[in-house]
């Protein structure tokens, strides 16, 4: 087994300065810190907004294409949603087409703190929006999405 060479601080260096993960890593905790800021007013994470929001449908979706829309495994959504049920905003049912699937439902309840949040989340995301300029938000929407 040979022995690697150590990093250089000149490579430390340039991958600060250019790692696409780790910038996208620090605006993500950026952009959560402020909506959690502004969420907060209401009772709600940006995690448990983004969950809220994702429920709000027609009909209510399965667990599968939920997690896929948060980009969660099921286990980590399972987790997420405990607390939003616990607190009346989300029924878990089972799906009556699929004895094994699950169902998740807004409540009454959970819609109107919804009701509350988007007008925070609205004015908090048009801030955001604000700081990058007239063009960027939809360029920088379409470069993200092309990497997932």
């Amino acid at each position: 087994m040979s022995r690697a060479e150590p990093v250089s601080f000149a490579t430390t260096l340039r991958v600060r300065d250019s790692c696409m993960c780790l910038h996208v890593q620090r605006a993500a905790r950026a952009l959560g810190r402020r909506f959690d800021e502004a969420l907060r007013t209401v009772g709600l994470t940006n995690q448990q907004f983004s969950l809220l929001m994702s429920l709000n449908r027609p009909g209510p979706p399965g667990m599968g294409p939920v997690a896929e829309l948060l980009a969660m495994d099921r286990t980590t959504l399972t987790a997420a949603l405990k607390p939003l049920e616990r607190r009346g905003l989300v029924k878990i049912a089972v799906d009556p087409e699929d004895r094994r699937g699950r169902k998740l439902h807004l409540t009454a309840q959970g819609k109107k703190l919804l009701a509350e949040a988007a007008p925070v989340w609205e004015r908090t995301h048009a801030e955001v929006e604000a700081r990058l300029g007239e063009s960027e938000p939809d360029r920088l929407r379409r470069n993200l999405r092309a990497l997932g």
